[in-house]
């Protein structure tokens, strides 16, 4: 019979040995790389947020503004329609008013002169 001998050992490098335990240790510095730059990013992260906040209640102080202003406005503009009305009927008697003064000036106008006639005939 013969004999079988067992296989020797031999150290040899298999890509896949080496690939796999440098691509976790390369994954492990990228994670801590990133969360080194989130917690890092954080601060800076904050404070925009808080610029941000103090613009946006700034422009909503600058709305209620606004909007106090066009009620004022449509308050005045209701005013300035409701005068109108009175402001015509004030002109329409005037307009009436100054007819009449004319229709007076020429009656007297007529008188005078019948007047003038009159006189200049007794002399």
């Amino acid at each position: 019979m013969t004999t079988v001998r067992a296989p020797a050992w031999k150290w040899e490098w298999n890509l896949n040995t080496v690939v796999i335990p440098l691509g976790f240790a390369g994954g492990l510095i990228a994670w801590g790389a990133t969360w080194e730059r989130l917690s890092s990013n954080q601060d800076s992260h904050a404070q925009s947020i808080n610029r941000l906040d103090k613009r946006m209640t700034a422009a909503e102080v600058f709305l209620r503004q606004i909007d106090n202003h066009e009620l004022r406005l449509s308050s005045v503009e209701k005013q300035v329609t409701e005068a109108a009305t009175p402001m015509r009927a004030v002109e329409n008697t005037l307009n009436s008013l100054a007819a009449d003064m004319r229709v007076t000036r020429e009656i007297l106008q007529r008188n005078e002169a019948g007047q003038r006639d009159g006189a200049h005939l007794l002399r």
